[in-house]
């Protein structure tokens, strides 16, 4: 039975909503997880491979154990609403959030004091980059393609071509070549991988699957079913290289070009978003710029490891769990070796010793020293062997003083003789 009024509704049934549940039985007594599909889990439940949980759990799950272990942890009196779908969402004068939802037993409206977004993101489409042709059958997202292989045990060719080399399409690379395909390729816009490094040994190197960057795919062929594509190479603006087209046949083209937070329901309460994550500008307290409104786990910023994901949630909960009665910010900025920071933006009067600080380099760095400075003080320094655009690098930064203007993060890499 859905209640009238939550101390904290969840959207978002996967990782990061399931540790931020968990996390809030701690402080909170009525509790609401509204989730989509028709099970807890989310993206998880079509993960088979392991590599899940060495550190939130030092064992190495698949997808589906982790999700099993975290949904294991809820308490029996945390409510929970599947196939429901968010409709309204308002900030009310008071900072409580309106919401309404239906799901297989109606329409629901209830306030709730605090809400967390945990819905996780979306794979781009392949309308979002540029390739011209028909639209034939056989052209799939990964997730798509992992999907009707792990839950459906449908194979969705034989004759494979992956373009992009995210996390999803190594894995699926290796899982088609498993399952019987042939994998003729990754094609990489860039001229650098966008997937972990170790993907790139066990999912490629190990199984002899070529890996081709600075090459993209112009255009599909066939009209009822794919016939082939065309890849061309780009030069180092990501442009096509006249005259360097190859078609080649295959039946199957799968999209890996990486994750977008998903932001239908930050646009529902007119939340800011990041023009360089894609999702919402937030406080080291995970709050948005909408009071008693937080944000935690893919809908924040696509994170590498589950395990992060789940710390977030946690760390969701607990800043929801804070009565913030006044706020004032201070920008985080970075240097230009940076693609972005997490978070964006320091709340002075609601601040802790400790604050989480994530963030991605835009090229691989060598010996690379990260400063963050207090005005002009450095207050956090690390060391790093190397760092690598695809991978995401989460720290617990100790402040030494709660009394600044201006807060930077910078990275210096060591000269090579």
């Amino acid at each position: 039975m859905i209640k009238k009024m939550y101390d904290v509704v969840i959207i978002g049934g996967g990782p990061a909503g399931l540790s931020a549940a968990k996390e809030a039985r701690k402080y909170f007594k009525d509790i609401l997880i509204i989730e989509r599909k028709d099970t807890l889990g989310g993206i998880l439940l079509q993960c088979i491979h392991d590599g899940f949980g060495l550190m939130r759990y030092k064992e190495e799950l698949t997808g589906p154990e982790y999700a099993s272990k975290e949904i294991d942890k809820l308490e029996e009196d945390i409510d929970v609403a599947l196939n429901a779908n968010v409709y309204y969402l308002k900030s009310l004068e008071n900072e409580d959030i309106e919401i309404k939802f239906y799901d297989m037993e109606g329409v629901h409206h209830l306030l709730a004091h605090k809400l967390i977004l945990a819905n996780g993101c979306r794979e781009r489409s392949s309308k979002e980059i540029t390739i011209l042709g028909t639209n034939p059958a056989g052209v799939y997202s990964a997730g798509e393609a992992q999907y009707l292989i792990n839950i459906l045990g449908k194979l969705p060719g034989k004759r494979c071509l992956i373009l992009g080399s995210g996390d999803i399409g190594l894995i699926m690379a290796r899982r088609l070549t498993l399952e019987g395909a042939k994998v003729l390729g990754v094609y990489e816009i860039k001229n650098t991988p966008s997937g972990l490094e170790r993907n790139i040994v066990q999912c490629l190197k190990d199984y002899d699957i070529p890996l081709h960057l600075s090459m993209t795919v112009s255009k599909v062929h066939g009209r009822k079913k794919l016939e082939a594509v065309s890849v061309v190479k780009v030069d180092e603006n990501m442009k096509m290289i006249e005259g360097s087209e190859e078609i080649i046949p295959c039946d199957t083209l799968i999209i890996s070009a990486g994750l977008i937070p998903m932001a239908d329901m930050s646009k529902k309460l007119n939340i800011l978003k990041s023009p360089l994550t894609k999702g919402p500008i937030v406080s080291q307290n995970y709050e948005t710029n909408i009071p008693h409104v937080f944000v935690s786990g893919n809908a924040l910023h696509v994170h590498n490891l589950v395990d992060d994901v789940s710390y977030t949630g946690e760390r969701a909960a607990y800043f929801a769990s804070l009565n913030f009665k006044e706020r004032k910010y201070v920008d985080l900025s970075f240097d230009k070796f940076i693609s972005y920071v997490v978070p964006q933006k320091i709340d002075v009067s609601n601040l802790e010793d400790n604050f989480d600080l994530a963030f991605r380099v835009k090229k691989e760095l060598e010996d690379v020293t990260l400063r963050l400075k207090m005005d002009e003080e450095v207050i956090f320094q690390r060391k790093f062997i190397k760092l690598l655009p695809p991978e995401m690098v989460l720290l617990n930064v100790k402040l030494t003083k709660k009394e600044f203007n201006k807060l930077h993060v910078e990275v210096e890499e060591k000269k090579k003789i």
